[in-house]
Formats: C-alpha cells, sequence, structure tokens
C-alpha cells in the first residue's frame, strides 16, 4: 500500500510529533523532492511551464485537503507551488503529513500523464 492510499486522522492535539527514525523512514517512501524545512515541515516546490498550471495544481491539492481534513500551507507563483506540511496541533509530523504529501505527488502525476 502506498502513503497515498491511507486517510488522514485528524489530530486532536496531546500526542507527540513523531521521533527522527520514523521521520527518515516515512520520508524515504515519498518521492523525490520532499525534505524538511529548517522548522522540521516538509516542503516540497512543484515546477509548472506558467501560472496557470501551477495554480491548476494548487487547486487539486486544496480539493485534497478539504476532503481529508487536513490542510497544508500552499505558495503559488508564476512556474511553482510550493506544498508545505505539518500538523500545527502537535507543532510538528506526524503521519498523516505524509500521507498528505503522497497525495500531493499522486495530483501532480496525474498532471503529468496525458488524458486518453
Amino acid at each position: 500500500m502506498s502513503l497515498a492510499d491511507n486517510s488522514c486522522v485528524p489530530c486532536r492535539g496531546g500526542i507527540p510529533p513523531l521521533a527522527w527514525p520514523r521521520i527518515q523512514e516515512m520520508l524515504y517512501q515519498l518521492k523525490a523532492g520532499w525534505h524538511l524545512s529548517p522548522q522540521g515541515h516538509l516542503e516540497r516546490l512543484y515546477q509548472f511551464p506558467d501560472f496557470a498550471r501551477a495554480l491548476e495544481f494548487a487547486n487539486k491539492v486544496g480539493a485534497i485537503a478539504e476532503a481529508e481534513g487536513h490542510h497544508p500551507d500552499l505558495y503559488v507563483a508564476w512556474g511553482k507551488c510550493k506544498v508545505e506540511v505539518w500538523t500545527h496541533k502537535v507543532d510538528g509530523l506526524t503521519e498523516s503529513d505524509f500521507y498528505l504529501a503522497a497525495k500531493a505527488d499522486r495530483a501532480h502525476e496525474s498532471m503529468l500523464t496525458p488524458s486518453p
């Protein structure tokens, strides 16, 4: 099962963020391009040929976030969209952050594959 096949679990706080060994293990399961920011958030910058495609991607990720009840920060500019994910209530990373990251990758892949 891919990380993207899992559903995000709502966090109510009061749980510890993932420990470093588990973060490393899960980061390894994501597509290339994901890294940890200095704040410990998951980040990836996606490149596009123009602003419209970057915005289209941001809207796809936004729809996924709404469906999952887990919301990343999205930064859209001409030809790029940065996705930043972490769980605010624990001020760190949970497994759901990795699930959402994988779902963003899946959305990106769907934009690269021509429709039949």
